[in-house]
């Protein structure tokens, strides 16, 4: 029997939903309802459903960070590992984000849901799940099918993500959307503590890590918190000096001194600078394939 796990903020839109699939999709069991990104990774993970239907914009992370964060988590395959889920993004948003589902072949629903589209999502993911596709394979398309939505339009996470961590400095600007003007290139980060603020340059950062509603600013002499959302931070980094290595993690490319692919995919980073590694994921592990 197959199963599924809704991710929808608003009981009213689950609960539709769930009638419209209970009525053109009989065997489906729904296992759970979740409203908020968190959640959603959280019960995909431990209760491994063939489907999710995420909605695209839920407090805390977006439809889109949970599906990367999934991406991201998910077990290694094997004998005993579940397939990665077939991701359905339910959106109300504008026409270039649905034409990015599109391209990428990643299956949506739009609100108000409707009858007949409903159905034939449903057709397409019954013919999927008759394949039966090897887990790894399974889970490298999807790698590929996030990895090329999320570089197919420039702020699609933060455009269809909640509203912004509260407090959030002024200095390091508004979330920026995907018809928004280019946010302008930080230079000097203002990290404070109590009565002390400490100025430091962009160019001196080694990488930041987000840390709850926070960022952490680590540079070669010590580490800083900055009361801001890795979400809103990108966006005013320069893309050729800094490389999102994980969803969580921003490194100055500069300061990577070898990267080292691991038995299960990841890629391990030796920096300059600084004694630790950091891991790239499986979403951007091709950063580093190597000439």
């Amino acid at each position: 029997m197959p199963t599924a796990l809704i991710a929808e903020d608003e009981p009213l839109l689950a609960a539709a939903l769930q009638a419209e699939l209970a009525r053109c999709w009989p065997a489906l069991q729904l296992l759970q309802t979740v409203g908020d990104g968190d959640s959603a990774r959280r019960q995909t993970l431990a209760l491994t459903p063939d489907v999710c239907f995420f909605d695209i914009r839920m407090p805390g992370s977006s439809g889109i960070e949970a599906a990367q964060a999934l991406a991201e988590d998910w077990p290694e395959p094997g004998p005993d590992t579940a397939p990665f889920p077939l991701l359905v993004f339910v959106t109300a948003y504008e026409q270039y984000a649905l034409a990015a589902f599109q391209a990428q072949a990643v299956d949506y629903l739009i609100k108000p849901l409707d009858s007949v589209r409903l159905a034939e999502c449903v057709a397409r993911l019954q013919a999927r799940l008759a394949e039966r596709r090897p887990a790894a394979r399974a889970l490298a398309q999807t790698v590929d099918q996030l990895r090329a939505l999320l570089g197919s339009v420039p702020g699609l996470t933060s455009a269809m993500s909640g509203s912004a961590a509260p407090g959030a400095s002024a200095t390091a600007g508004a979330t920026a959307g995907a018809a928004a003007p280019p946010a302008p290139r930080l230079r000097v980060i203002q990290a404070q503590s109590g009565a002390l603020l400490t100025m430091v340059p962009v160019d001196e950062v080694i990488y930041f890590e987000a840390a709850d509603k926070y960022v952490r600013v680590v540079t070669a002499a010590r580490e800083h918190l900055i009361r801001l959302s890795l979400r809103e931070l990108l966006p005013q980094l320069d893309p050729d000096d800094f490389w999102q290595v994980h969803r969580g993690t921003v490194v100055q490319a500069r300061c990577i001194a070898q990267a080292r692919r691991d038995e299960s995919g990841k890629v391990v980073l030796t920096l300059r600078g600084r004694p630790e590694t950091l891991t790239a994921s499986r979403l951007y592990a091709h950063l580093f394939k190597g000439h």
